[in-house]
């Protein structure tokens, strides 16, 4: 029979240090380059389909090709990372996703760019997980939740950016030229990363013992909290996925918006996004220093108020209305991912932290990531777009409904003496 599942294995450092900061930078700026890598396909989304004669399908299939990579690899990766060392997997897949992302920028069809993209996402796989265990190792306890979405604000940030740099690139020097300097910058991080970030100094070994497989599985997959935890981040993120794609067609389709005027309004919702997942993860730790089981009922608050402004901004016309609907829905709908980064690390032991973090990205990205943009296509392929996305309040509401039941486990998990 199992023995007692630890909350957490080590308390961490004390406080957090020049060095905990100049990792988190260095890792900001890498998830950066991995999330401008995957946007600068929406920037550049209505050449391509004008150039290529691209169906809605076609295109978001090669932004759904990324994620479904990343969701399929996180678990094998994260977990060699975790045994064969952290840093210098990270420093391989920052090379290998930028390298294809260069890739993008001489494709001649279809079919090649949609292998340059799944080749971005075999790159981009494990990022997202052992980025977050290398920062959360350096700082303390104290500040998971506003740690786990800052540092997914990064994504956002860079999805931010790859739209607004890909479209005023594309509009001044072509498409291909977005592909080639994002490409540019996330190699240039890259080689720098290695010479300030060293494994010996984030006060955690790789894992060399022989795995048990049976007791891995417990710790991340072994309880129903666990499950509900994963989902209910997985779910909430197919609205940003699709959003992440469906914004720049929805402003030059429906609002008349010129390319680079679409890719700098995109942007500045995506800000609002990232600026809603830090300002979330700060109140989630603010509140649960005081109350730990406060985490999941903040959760719940945060999907309900999506789902009402999603559901706003979709059954109205297009206008002004619907746009700050939008944003309104994009400040809160992504402060689930510093609700979820910080009970799954609060619920897994610190050497496991790059697989457990795995788990969640591949439910980040298999169930929300990956198939938003696809399915929101298929739909505005059958439909229109304004249609397709009024189902956005749904996947806010599954959220919630596994939130709620998470409460009663995690309020007694966090109440018990760590052992």
């Amino acid at each position: 029979m199992a023995g007692p599942v630890l909350i957490d294995d080590s308390p961490g450092p004390d406080r957090a240090s020049a060095f905990a900061w100049a990792v988190f930078a260095l890792s900001f700026g890498l998830l950066m380059s991995d999330h401008m890598a995957r946007q600068v396909l929406a920037a550049v989304g209505p050449q391509l389909k004008a150039e290529w004669s691209l169906s809605n399908a076609e295109l978001a299939s090669l932004s759904s090709v990324v994620a479904l990579a990343v969701g399929l690899l996180t678990l094998p990766l994260s977990y060699l990372a975790d045994r064969f060392g952290r840093v210098k997997s990270l420093v391989a897949m920052a090379t290998l996703w930028s390298l294809a992302t260069l890739a993008g920028a001489w494709v001649q069809d279809y079919p090649q760019m949609l292998a340059a993209r799944l080749l971005v996402g075999v790159g981009e796989a494990a990022y997202g997980s052992v980025g977050i265990a290398i920062v959360l190792a350096v700082f303390p306890v104290h500040l998971r939740a506003t740690l786990s979405s800052s540092f997914l604000a990064g994504s956002v940030v860079g999805q931010m950016l790859g739209v607004a740099a890909g479209a005023q690139i594309a509009a001044a020097y072509g498409w291909r030229s977005a592909f080639a300097a994002i490409g540019l910058f996330g190699l240039a991080l890259a080689l720098v990363y290695p010479l300030v970030v060293r494994e010996s100094r984030l006060g955690t070994r790789p894992l060399r013992t022989k795995t048990d497989w049976g007791e891995l599985a417990r710790l991340l997959l072994g309880r129903k909290l666990l499950w509900l935890t994963y989902f209910a981040g997985g779910i909430q993120l197919f609205c940003t996925g699709t959003l992440a794609w469906a914004m720049p067609l929805l402003l030059t389709e429906h609002y008349g918006m010129a390319l680079q005027q679409a890719g700098q309004t995109t942007a500045l919702f995506l800000l609002v996004c990232a600026v809603g997942m830090v300002g979330c993860g700060m109140l989630v730790d603010r509140l649960s220093r005081r109350d730990p089981a406060v985490t999941p009922r903040l959760s719940i608050v945060f999907s309900l108020l999506s789902a009402a402004l999603f559901a706003g901004a979709f059954f109205s016309p297009p206008g002004p209305l619907q746009l700050a609907l939008i944003a309104g829905a994009l400040l809160v709908v992504a402060g689930i991912t510093g609700v979820t980064g910080s009970m799954i690390a609060n619920s897994t032991p610190r050497a496991v932290h790059s697989t457990s973090m795995a788990v969640l990205g591949l439910s980040y990205n298999l169930l929300g990531l990956a198939p938003g943009p696809y399915v929101t296509g298929l739909l505005a392929d059958r439909f229109d777009l304004l249609t397709a996305l009024k189902v956005l309040p749904l996947p806010c509401l599954l959220s919630a409904l596994a939130m709620i039941m998470t409460r009663r486990d995690y309020a007694a998990e966090v109440g018990a003496p760590k052992k």
